[in-house]
C-alpha cells in the first residue's frame, strides 16, 4: 500500500523541521528488516543467517545491495548482534532492541482494543528553550509527539490523556528546560480566534488514513480466508499490514470519542489488521522457517510467527545464543 502516513499530515501547525523526516512512501529496508525479525523471531532471539535474510528482503523488493546495507546499519545501530555459524554469518536482535520492540508491541496490541473513557480533562505541557537550542527541543518535541501530543500552539502540546509514571520518567531525561505541565477543561468563548485542543490534530486527514487503510486491507480479507495468500506473498502482506498499522497509536493517541468526528473507523481498522495478521500467520511462519533453513545447511530455526494478541504478552528469552 502506497501511504506516507505522514505525520506532518495529521498534526496541525508541526514544525517540519524540527521531530521526524517526512516519511516516505513504502518502507525502508531497515524497517522491514526490523519487522521481520520482530515477527518472527522477538521471543526467541534465534539466529537468521545473513543471507536468509537478504532472500527475505528481496522478496519485498530490495535488492541484495540495499539489503546487506541495511543489516549493516542496523548492527552498527546496536539493533542486532552479529556473529558466525560455521562458514556463515547470522544476526539476531540485540537485547534491548528486542525489549524495546515487545514493549512495542504491547502498544500495538493494546491500541483500540476496547472502548476507551474519557473525563473531558486535557494535558498540556508549556515549553520554552532558548532559540539556539535546537537540539533539545527535537528531542522534546519527539519525546512528546511519541507520547501521543500534538501541537496546539509552538510551545502548548496537548494530549487527552493523563501523564503517568512513564511518561514523566521520559520527559525529565529531556525538559531540561522551562516546563510546565497542566490538566484542565477547555472553555469555550465566543471569538474567531478560538482553537479546541482537537484541533492540534486533522482528524479529516486521519479518517482518510483510517479508511485507506481499511479498504486495501479488507479487499484481501476473502482471499486470507480462502488461504490463498501462501509463501512469499504471505509474509510480504502481513510485514505490510504491520508496518502500516503500528503507526496508528503515534497518530491516533486514542483521541475520545466526544471530540471526534462520528464514524471514526478506528475500531473497522483494528478489525481489518488482526485479520490479516493473525490469519496470514500460519503460512508465514512456514515461509520464514524454509527460507531460514535452506541457508542454515538444513539446522533447525526456531522461527515463531506471533498473533495480535500474543503481542500483549512477549517477553525475549535468552533462547538462540546456539543454533
Amino acid at each position: 500500500m502506497v501511504s506516507p502516513f505522514s505525520i506532518e499530515e495529521i498534526l496541525r501547525d508541526a514544525a517540519t523541521d524540527a521531530v521526524l523526516p517526512r516519511r516516505q512512501a513504502g518502507s525502508s529496508p531497515q524497517s522491514l528488516a526490523v519487522t521481520l525479525l520482530a515477527d518472527y523471531t522477538l521471543r526467541t532471539r534465534a539466529w537468521l543467517p545473513s543471507a536468509a535474510l537478504v532472500a527475505l528482503l528481496a522478496e519485498s523488493g530490495v535488492t541484495t545491495a540495499g539489503a546487506r546495507t541495511a543489516i549493516s546499519r542496523l548492527a552498527r545501530r546496536g539493533v542486532l548482534d552479529s556473529g558466525r555459524h560455521g562458514r556463515h554469518s547470522s544476526y539476531r536482535l540485540t537485547r534491548p532492541a528486542a525489549d524495546n520492540l515487545a514493549h512495542g508491541g504491547g502498544r500495538i496490541a493494546r491500541f483500540a482494543a476496547e472502548a476507551e473513557s474519557w473525563d473531558g480533562w486535557w494535558t498540556l505541557v508549556a515549553f520554552s528553550l532558548p532559540q539556539e537550542a535546537t537540539a533539545e527541543r527535537r528531542a522534546l518535541r519527539g519525546q512528546l509527539r511519541w507520547l501521543g501530543y500534538a501541537p496546539l500552539y509552538d510551545g502548548l502540546w496537548v494530549s487527552p490523556h493523563e501523564l503517568d509514571e512513564a511518561s514523566r520518567a521520559v520527559l525529565s531525561t529531556v525538559a531540561l528546560g522551562a516546563t510546565s505541565v497542566f490538566r484542565a477543561r477547555q472553555v469555550d468563548i465566543e471569538a474567531a480566534g478560538n482553537r479546541a485542543p482537537i484541533d492540534a490534530w486533522d482528524t479529516a486527514a486521519l479518517a482518510r488514513q483510517y479508511d485507506a487503510f481499511i479498504r486495501h486491507w479488507t479487499a484481501l480479507l476473502p482471499h486470507v480466508r480462502a488461504g490463498d495468500v501462501t509463501g512469499a506473498a504471505a509474509v510480504r502482506a502481513r510485514t505490510e499490514v504491520m508496518d502500516a498499522y503500528r503507526r496508528f497509536p503515534t497518530l491516533d493517541p486514542l483521541l475520545p470519542a466526544e471530540v471526534m468526528p462520528a464514524g471514526l473507523p478506528r475500531h473497522d481498522a483494528r478489525a481489518a489488521f488482526v485479520a490479516v495478521y493473525d490469519g496470514l500467520a500460519e503460512p508465514a511462519q512456514d515461509h520464514v522457517r524454509a527460507v531460514a533453513e535452506r541457508y542454515a545447511a538444513g539446522a533447525r530455526v526456531d522461527i515463531r510467527a506471533h498473533t495480535v494478541a500474543d503481542l500483549g504478552t512477549l517477553a525475549p528469552t535468552e533462547q538462540g545464543t546456539d543454533r
